[in-house]
Formats: C-alpha cells, sequence, structure tokens
C-alpha cells in the first residue's frame, strides 16, 4: 500500500514539475489573458443581441399550425409569429447593430485590454486605433457604392484579435523608439495624447491597410479572407471534435495540477464556439436552419457543472454517508448549477488526485461526443444564441438553441456523469468511512 502511495505522489510531483510552470505561464501571458478579457468585453453585447433574435424567431412551426384546433397559448404563438414576421427588419435591428458589429466590439476591448497589461496610460485610444483600423481592412466598397459588412460581426473574430493585439504592439513599437512630438510642459494632458496618437494612428493605417491592400492586388480576395485562408489548418483542430475535446482535455489536466485550465483555453475553443453560434444565428436570421456543429453549446457542455461535470459528484456528495462530501456538496450545488466548480475542485480535492482525475477527464469527453451526435441526428437543437455565462444549466440549455430537448439532454448527461464517477466516489467514501472509524478507535 505505502508503495503504491509513494509511486503515485511521484507521478503527482513530476506531473507538478513539468506542467504546473507551463500552465501559470500561459494563464499569465498578456496576450492571451487580452484575447480572452477583450472578448468578455463584447459578451454584454452579445446576450443583448441575441434577446432581439429570440423575439424575432418565435419557437413555432406555422406551417403545422391550425387555427380552429390550437389551444390558447398556441393561439398567442401564432400571433407572436405573424407580428415578428410582419416587423422583422425593426426587430432585428439591435442584433444587427450589436452581435452584428461584435468583430468591432472585441477589435476594441482586445487592443484596450493589452494596452492595460502594458499598463498604458492611453489604453482607450490603443483600443480606438484597433477598432478603426479593423474597420478599414474588413469593410469593403462593393460596385454599386455599397459597403459589405459581412465582416464586422462573428466571421471576423480572428481579424479583430490579430489587429487588436498587433495594433498595440506596433504603437509600442514608436513609443518605445520616441518617435513622437516633443511638447512643452504646459500643453494640458488631453491635447498632448491627442498629439501623440497621431503618429501610432497613422502608423497602423500604414501598415495594415496597406498589408490590406497589397493582399488584394496579389491574390484577389480581401484581407479578412486571406487571414481565414491561412488559419484554417489552425481553427480546424478547434472546429473539429477530436480537435476539440484533446483541447478542452488538456484543460482539464492543468486543473488536476491546480491551474485554471479554463482561462488558458477560453480564447480558442470560445471564439471558435461565438464564430459559429454568430454563423447559426445569420442562418436563422434568413429563415434558414443551423448547420454549424461546433457552436457555443459545445463549450457550454465542456464546461456543463464546471470543469470536469463535477455538478454529477456534487449530486452523489449531496447523499452521501460521510459528512464532509454531504455539507461540501450541499454548499457547492448552486455554484454547480452555474457552472462555477472551484468548491469542488479544491474542497473535496480533485486537484493533485489521479484518482478523481480519471471521471474529471473521462466525463467531458462522453458529453462531447453524444452532444455532437445529437446535433448531428437532429435530436437536440444547434446553438445559435449566445447566452449569458454562469447562469443555470437549464436556462443556457433552452436559450442557446430556444429547445425544449436541450434541457432534458443537458440533463440526462449529468445523469450519465452520475454513473461515471459513481464507482470512484464508493472509493472515496469508503475510504472516509475506514479513516474516521480507525480515528474513533484510536481515541
Amino acid at each position: 500500500m505505502a508503495e503504491k502511495t509513494a509511486k503515485k505522489d511521484t507521478l503527482i510531483t513530476k506531473l507538478d514539475k513539468v506542467l504546473t510552470p507551463v500552465g501559470q505561464k500561459l494563464g499569465n501571458e498578456k496576450h492571451l489573458q487580452a484575447i480572452s478579457n477583450g472578448m468578455l468585453f463584447g459578451l454584454p453585447f452579445l446576450v443583448i443581441g441575441s434577446f432581439f433574435l429570440i423575439i424575432a424567431n418565435p419557437p413555432i412551426n406555422i406551417d403545422r399550425y391550425n387555427p380552429h384546433t390550437a389551444n390558447f397559448f398556441m393561439k398567442i404563438m401564432a400571433g407572436w409569429k405573424y407580428w415578428a414576421v410582419a416587423n422583422y427588419s425593426a426587430i432585428t435591428q439591435p442584433f444587427n447593430m450589436t452581435m452584428g458589429i461584435f468583430g468591432v466590439i472585441c477589435a476594441f476591448g482586445i487592443g484596450y485590454e493589452l494596452s492595460k497589461n502594458y499598463k498604458r496610460l492611453n489604453a482607450a485610444t490603443d483600443g480606438m486605433i484597433s477598432m478603426a483600423v479593423y474597420m478599414m481592412v474588413t469593410t469593403q466598397v462593393t460596385k454599386n457604392n455599397n459597403i459589405n459588412l459581412n465582416y464586422l460581426g462573428t466571421n471576423g473574430m480572428f481579424v479583430a484579435i490579430i489587429i487588436g493585439l498587433l495594433s498595440v504592439e506596433v504603437t509600442r513599437f514608436i513609443e518605445r523608439r520616441h518617435w513622437q512630438l516633443k511638447l512643452p510642459d504646459s500643453i494640458p494632458p488631453m491635447v498632448a495624447t491627442f498629439i501623440n496618437s497621431l503618429i501610432p494612428l497613422l502608423a497602423n493605417i500604414i501598415v495594415f491597410y496597406g498589408t490590406n491592400l497589397i493582399v488584394v492586388v496579389l491574390t484577389h480576395s480581401d484581407f479578412p479572407t486571406f487571414v481565414l485562408k491561412i488559419l484554417t489548418p489552425a481553427t480546424a483542430l478547434a472546429n473539429n471534435l477530436w480537435g476539440f475535446i484533446l483541447i478542452v482535455t488538456l484543460g482539464n489536466l492543468l486543473w488536476l495540477i491546480g491551474v485554471n485550465g479554463s482561462n488558458v483555453i477560453f480564447p480558442i475553443v470560445f471564439a471558435v464556439g461565438i464564430a459559429e453560434s454568430g454563423a447559426n444565428a445569420a442562418l436563422v436570421a434568413k429563415g434558414l436552419p443551423p448547420t454549424h456543429l461546433m457552436n457555443l453549446q459545445m463549450f457550454r457542455i465542456a464546461v456543463l457543472g464546471g470543469s470536469g461535470n463535477t455538478i454529477a459528484l456534487i449530486l452523489l456528495m449531496m447523499r452521501s454517508k460521510v459528512e464532509k462530501f454531504r455539507t461540501l456538496g450541499k454548499l457547492a450545488i448552486i455554484p454547480g448549477i452555474c457552472s462555477i466548480n472551484e468548491p469542488i475542485i479544491f474542497g473535496v480535492p480533485i486537484c493533485f488526485n489521479p484518482i478523481w482525475g480519471i471521471p474529471f477527464l473521462i466525463s467531458p469527453i462522453i458529453n462531447l461526443i453524444l452532444t455532437y451526435l445529437a446535433e448531428e441526428y437532429h435530436l437536440i437543437g444547434m446553438g445559435y444564441i449566445v447566452d449569458p455565462s454562469f447562469t443555470p444549466y437549464f436556462a443556457q440549455a433552452y436559450m442557446c438553441s430556444m429547445d425544449w430537448r436541450n434541457i432534458i439532454f443537458w440533463t440526462l448527461l449529468i445523469i450519465i456523469g452520475v454513473f461515471i464517477y459513481l464507482p470512484f466516489f464508493r472509493v472515496a467514501e469508503k475510504n472516509e468511512l475506514e479513516q474516521a472509524t480507525r480515528l474513533k478507535i484510536a481515541e
């Protein structure tokens, strides 16, 4: 027994030495933090915009509606549908000006957050430069003198990330070389900020808009299309079920050594989920069914009840014979329903415990595979709405697709998680009870 414990400790020690520094370095990396915080910066716009998309697309199939046999509720839903169809453009205008310009918001947010991470004084100005340059390279004037706005929304996410990060680096490059006008101290700070932003703004326009013009001439495609072609191999990893599972599993491995793995993988999986949900939302807005499987719902499932699907473990703990587990389960149930599980990860603890690590890694993998198949065979609705983070899982399940089947399916995934955790929980419970018995005998 002692030999097994020593081997387990040796394995944990080796993993800790190798993975902890890497995880901490990635979690604290300025650019990754800027991407994560910059996208969260725009999340309220996505959520509010999604509400208006819900209003414009009531959950009723009007082709199957019969006014002579319909009940009172269905008549209300049909009236809502007729009103929505008649006023669709007016209803979806807030959606177009929130989710429809999410790329613009992210370009500002990422530039602003990176500037803040560098502790620069003019973070807002840097964010505005990022946003202005992003709009220059993503909006194209058509032959009819109309502006193509296709890449201002979630389609332009990756271009927004690139420009949001690089535009700040261009500005810092200029300032480190003191390529600025020397102003007397008598100049008011606001005036000095205005004057000193001229050269960085001009430099960013020359660099990025100039690159855009070169790309257009050489490839006969716009800058966003060119960037997406280059990034296709990288984004394909996260936009593929097995690649997505690999990324999620790596994040969960970091959790097992005490590092917040969700923060590390968030910029990748969330960006893909937002883009895919945005593509689905665009289809729904045109009256077409959503088709993109790797939407934001997949990310929500990856952290259902918290990373590792630990809400399943919480349900087991709430009925445990061990008072410690029972108390912790009751305290953690509300946060767990909202996908917050630090109390369980560090309270059980799951981190630095390879036994708990097995169901912690397996449960999300099974959940993701089942969700992908359920979407593929239309057993549940595909996600096309960006729901608020940290809301109860059943609310997220319905809001992401306006399909009640998703609530049942997500609940079923939690039940499956209970059976995955059950044998490991029984072993842990047995050990705790035996240890308590030994302590009583010793006393």
